[in-house]
């Protein structure tokens, strides 16, 4: 079937963009119910054209789209499809976001800068949407972006239950990458009762305006050494600090990050680092040049299943995180 309904016949229906349908798929499968067939092609100029089989008058409607490579393209198809949803009088809509583009754009830096994500949340609201889930939102406050309700689900539990199963505890040190992740990495700490150090960069007071020296913050000798960030994009920023950790005598070093953007040099990157394990989950699809034996990816699609359900049955979506910190 297509959509779960509920007593007061409330329709639960499933609406999937094209950027990353094995994820879709997967989610549909965890809720018990079918996408809804969809209509969607370019014109030869680059537009894109968006029709749903099926109506959706008076319906629960939850779009879900990754915001892969080519990015704007898949914003666009989604705000497209909100807008559908919109004006085929659907009840409320909820748009998925197991990665939210241009997150890392949240402030300004300098003068004459976008707030980009900001800009994000003003469009999804425009094309008609009433709510937001996202998976790990590069900064929190993005959540106060949008006007309506933002449900910001975390994979930190599951990313540390997978780690915290398969290494000795008792050798193990979470590692921040840089100082902006120090708190991710504290409730990681948290969670497995593991100690924290922290790579830092600065520059080489020897060499002017070039080389940073990554200093590492705390006792990392023979220890098994997990960094932690919320996304990996070309890789520079982890590998450098893997490289950092071993230098200061790690016995081994695994990487775990929610989204894995991996672009350009990130493939080469990842296949020459000393890094035993990266783990990555499927919220953006995994490049083909990148299934390597050492990338473990574990599915987000049960936790994205799960709060979309809550959603729906006006449950609380907080409550599946059993306390665990964002």
């Amino acid at each position: 079937m297509t959509g779960l309904k509920t007593t007061g016949e409330k329709k639960l229906m499933l609406f999937s963009g094209r950027a990353h349908p094995e994820l879709a798929e997967e989610v549909a499968h965890q809720l018990g119910v079918d996408l809804v067939p969809t209509k969607a092609f370019d014109f030869a100029n680059g537009e894109i054209y968006v029709r749903f089989e099926e109506s959706a008058r008076g319906s629960d409607a939850f779009v879900i789209q990754s915001h892969t490579a080519p990015i704007n393209k898949w914003i666009m198809e989604q705000l497209i499809m909100i807008d559908a949803l919109k004006r085929a009088s659907a009840k409320r809509i909820t748009v998925i976001l197991p990665f939210y583009g241009y997150a890392r754009q949240d402030k300004k830096h300098r003068g004459r800068e976008p707030i980009s994500a900001r800009l994000m949340a003003d469009l999804f609201k425009t094309a008609g949407a009433d709510r937001l889930l996202a998976v790990d939102l590069h900064a929190s406050q993005i959540q106060g972006f949008f006007d309506g309700p933002v449900d910001h689900l975390i994979a930190l539990p599951m990313l540390a239950d997978y780690v915290g199963a398969k290494v000795d505890r008792s050798k193990l040190t979470i590692v921040s990458p840089d100082a902006g992740r120090v708190r991710v990495a504290d409730n990681w700490c948290d969670r497995l009762g593991a100690p924290l150090a922290i790579v830092h960069k600065r520059r080489d007071p020897n060499i002017a305006n070039q080389v940073t020296v990554h200093e590492v913050v705390g006792d990392v000798k023979g220890r098994i050494c997990v960094l932690v960030d919320d996304m990996i994009d070309t890789g520079g920023t982890i590998c450098a600090a893997a490289d950092a950790l071993f230098a200061n005598g790690a016995e081994d070093v695994i990487v775990a990050s929610t989204h894995g953007v991996l672009s350009g040099p990130a493939a080469d990157r990842l296949k020459n680092s000393q890094v035993s394990e990266f783990i990555f989950t499927n919220s953006l699809p995994t490049p083909g040049e990148l299934e390597l034996d050492k990338i473990t990816v574990l599915s987000i699609a049960p936790t994205l299943a799960s709060a979309i359900r809550e959603v729906f049955e006006d449950g609380s979506v907080t409550s599946l995180f059993d306390g665990a910190s964002h």
